[in-house]
């Protein structure tokens, strides 16, 4: 199942209940400042999406990105096919700027949910999740 309709109908709520007074989200009217959570905001790639490092990638993802650097080969057949981007969750480009690889997940049958994705840009994102969301691939910091 989907949850962009669910992630609408959320939006939705909160911005009715801004309107009608019953959910705040400003601190405009004073008092004390929301306590912290504890934890910090995801960082953002050049996308605007979240981010992951490589190196916090799984074992499995960074070996299939030591595959395409490499050229291949490639286990899965559909591994270098065109990614349409049709969930539009990826920046826009023309058709053809997006390539999907498969990233093994232990356990599955089948090519499972993993992926990365590359732009003609030299981008990669990754998701775990079969495109419903993604993250910008960034390379580990130098040290």
């Amino acid at each position: 199942m989907s949850l962009r309709p669910l992630r609408a109908l959320l939006a939705l709520f909160l911005c009715v209940g801004v309107l009608v007074g019953g959910v705040g989200c400003s601190n405009a009217g004073g008092g004390a400042e929301p306590a912290p959570t504890g934890a910090e905001p995801a960082p953002t790639g050049t996308s605007g999406l979240e981010s992951v490092r490589v190196a916090e990638l799984p074992g499995e993802a960074r070996a299939t990105l030591r595959l395409i650097e490499r050229g291949g080969p490639f286990p899965y057949e559909k591994d270098g096919a065109t990614f349409g981007n049709f969930e539009r969750v990826l920046p826009r480009h023309e058709r053809g700027w997006y390539r999907e690889y498969t990233v093994r997940t232990p356990g599955e049958g089948d090519r499972g949910a993993r992926r990365l994705v590359t732009g003609r840009g030299g981008e990669v994102y990754y998701t775990d999740d079969h495109y419903e969301t993604f993250r910008e691939v960034l390379p580990d910091e130098a040290r």
